[in-house]
């Protein structure tokens, strides 16, 4: 299959055009080497997963780049931190834009490397997984916010999503759509590089332990975290639990959705999704699209997969995600009934309240919660939105819309 043009090709192309330097993060396997070799042709290229390259980028900084001339992309930049100051050094003694470009998997360590030694000289990007968009050929390349110009503008693009499952169960490694991979040999050597080549570096403790706790998590994707439950089940302490899951956000499995913060509301708890439905899939052994569709699981893989594409769809406009989605469970202070919102998108002063429903039928009450935004100061709340299998866009309310998927 010919390379699948990503979305995120053109910011890379500007930043680099305006940064003295450009960092790509992203987890193993989404593509961010191709990605830069197909943008940046032109480049010299090298990668610390390689010992030799990293002990003489280590000892002999200079002695490096004398071999490695630039312009130049160093790949999982994270392994040798402290190049980070010879490419201060460099970049503080040139004027040129796009000398370097660096990619990564461990953002933490990344972004303290950045932020102590590139501070203002250095652009920072996300590269996900392959959306749908990307996957069917959509070239539509908006970040997904519920107002009437979206819509519009989404729909003259619209293409529809008949095998959902199979994407769902197949994820969205780029390597499963390149070549007729194997599915389950995918993942199995996914899961054992990941295993071996990252987590060593981050945990002390034997692989089967935290293969257990990765099935564990990837068994509650999308449900509120229940540190104590996870550690039964896993047989080590909470607090191993929670320097855990910071791992696996820290490596781009998961991703922890932050609990809307204000003071009208309360009891709200983090909860995390896999980025990959097809990895989360793979722990928890649905082998098969039908026999997910069918599963007890269905829905929490379907909220998976579309929170996920939502959160694609910042990365590749070159968008920080992080500060305007978030969620909602708990009470608030008026209302004395638990309340829920599976995410609040937040935009100029705008709370717009999605549900995610596996549902092709759905119905106003599934939006009841979404009046809990009236309560906040200085926020307006827009339009609610159900996200479903309908298969076309349809009013329940004059302030609630369900839209098929599709619209993501």
């Amino acid at each position: 299959m010919p390379y699948l043009e990503r979305a995120v090709s053109p910011y890379l192309k500007k930043r680099a055009a305006t940064s003295k330097c450009l960092l790509l993060t992203g987890a193993r396997q989404v593509g961010k080497s191709a990605v830069i070799r197909h943008v940046f042709p032109e480049l010299n290229r090298t990668d610390f997963d390689d010992l030799l390259t990293r002990l003489q980028a280590k000892e002999e900084p200079r002695l490096f780049f004398l071999n490695h001339p630039l312009p130049l992309f160093i790949g999982e930049v994270q392994k040798v931190n402290s190049i980070l100051e010879e490419i201060k050094r460099i970049v503080d003694n040139s004027e040129e834009r796009g000398q370097f470009i660096l990619s990564g998997s461990c953002k933490p360590e990344l972004m303290k490397g950045m932020s102590d030694s590139l501070a203002g000289r250095v652009s920072i990007m996300e590269l996900p997984g392959l959306s749908v968009r990307e996957i069917k050929g959509v070239k539509f390349n908006r970040h997904f916010i519920p107002t009437s110009d979206y819509i519009q503008e989404r729909e003259k693009e619209l293409k529809p999503y008949t095998d959902i499952w199979e994407l769902i169960h197949k994820g969205s490694y780029p390597e499963l759509y390149d070549v007729e991979r194997d599915w389950q040999d995918f993942y199995l050597s996914y899961v054992s590089t990941y295993l071996e080549r990252d987590i060593n570096d981050l945990i002390a403790a034997d692989s089967l332990t935290f293969m257990k706790f990765l099935t564990c998590v990837a068994a509650r994707t999308g449900e509120m975290l229940n540190y104590a439950n996870i550690a039964t089940e896993t047989g080590v302490s909470e607090p191993t639990v929670k320097k855990w899951l910071s791992v696996l956000e820290r490596t781009g499995i998961v991703y922890i959705l932050q609990p809307y913060s204000s003071s009208a509301l309360r009891r709200a708890l983090k909860t995390p999704y896999f980025r990959d439905t097809g990895l989360a899939c793979y722990l928890t052994r649905w082998l098969t699209a039908d026999a997910l569709k069918n599963s007890a699981v269905a829905g929490s893989m379907f909220e998976t997969f579309v929170v996920s594409e939502i959160l694609k769809s910042y990365s590749n406009e070159g968008k920080d995600y992080r500060f305007s989605i978030f969620y909602y469970r708990g009470r608030d202070k008026k209302i004395s009934v638990e309340n829920e919102i599976d995410l609040i998108i937040e935009e100029n002063g705008v709370l717009y309240p999605v549900e995610i429903k596996m549902s092709g039928n759905p119905k106003a009450v599934m939006g009841a919660a979404n009046q809990i935004l009236d309560v906040i100061p200085d926020r307006q709340r827009g339009i609610g939105i159900i996200l479903c299998l309908i298969d076309r866009k349809t009013y329940l309310r004059e302030n609630l819309l369900a839209l098929p998927i599709e619209y993501v």
